[in-house]
This record gives structure tokens, C-alpha cells and sequence, in this order.
């Protein structure tokens, strides 16, 4: 892919479930993360799901194939009036990395929340994730906050 052929970015539909569940099982991998097959379905159906306001996904598409992913959750923000976007899964093939598919794919991000009246997008990454972080440090602005789970 050149980068004269540019991907198409659009929203996530019921038709590219089987690409899609591709794309999301190589970036757990990358992770080193196994979900069960249920929470593929659920997940796949929310993102998918055109009414479905907590969840939207977004794909990259070239020639027919599926290239990357962004899989988003709105929610509720005790800090602003506004509802914020969370970018929570964003992956793009190997194949076609360093293409811009990645910036599309925030960028789209970007703009849903702009129409929406989101407060802002916001996403996490591993520390460690140093060519991730190259796009993210032109794209974000990197906090000074640090994750914790249970």
C-alpha cells in the first residue's frame, strides 16, 4: 500500500465481523491477552451496533481488506458536563504500518467527538510501546498519570 492509496476510514459494520476479529486477536496477542469467544461477540456487537451510543468502532479498509481498528467507549466524566471518548483497543496490520493509518484512524476519533460533543479523547498504552508512542506524541499530549487496575 502506498501512501497515495490512502485507506478508506469508516465506522465499524456488521459485515467486516470476521476482519475485524482478525485484527483485534493480533493486537491481544501483541498484548499477550485471551478473551473468550463471548466477550468477542459482545464486544463486536456494540461497536457494530449503529444505536448503540456507550460503544462505536471505526476500521481502516483497503481494497476490500481490513487494515486497522479503533474500538471506542463513551462515558460519563466527573470532571466536565460532557461525556469523554475513550480509545480503548487502536491497531493497525503490520502491513500497513507507518502509512498513516494509525493517525486516520485517531483522527476519526477525533472528529466523532467533535460532532458528538465529547470532552475530549483519551487512550492508554504500555509504557514500553515505543513506536506507538512516536505517533501518539504527535497526535496527544502524553499525561502525567499513571494506570492502576485490580
Amino acid at each position: 500500500m502506498s501512501t497515495i492509496d490512502k485507506p478508506i476510514i469508516r465506522p465499524l459494520v456488521r459485515a467486516d465481523r470476521e476482519q475485524w476479529e482478525a485484527l483485534w486477536r493480533e493486537y491481544l496477542d501483541f498484548y499477550q491477552s485471551t478473551l473468550n469467544q463471548d466477550v468477542f461477540e459482545r464486544t463486536f456487537t456494540r461497536l457494530s451496533e449503529e444505536n448503540y451510543e456507550a460503544m462505536f468502532g471505526y476500521v481502516a479498509e483497503h481494497e476490500g481488506k481490513l487494515v486497522g481498528i479503533a474500538n471506542c467507549i463513551n462515558h460519563d466524566h466527573g470532571w466536565s458536563l460532557e461525556q469523554v471518548t475513550y480509545l480503548q483497543d487502536l491497531y493497525v496490520s503490520p502491513a500497513a504500518r507507518k502509512m498513516g493509518v494509525g493517525q486516520a484512524l485517531i483522527e476519526a476519533v477525533y472528529d466523532y467527538a467533535d460532532r458528538n460533543n465529547k470532552a475530549n479523547v483519551y487512550w492508554t498504552t504500555q509504557s514500553a510501546n515505543h513506536t506507538a508512542r512516536k505517533l501518539y506524541d504527535r497526535v496527544g499530549v502524553l499525561t502525567d498519570f499513571i494506570k492502576y487496575c485490580r
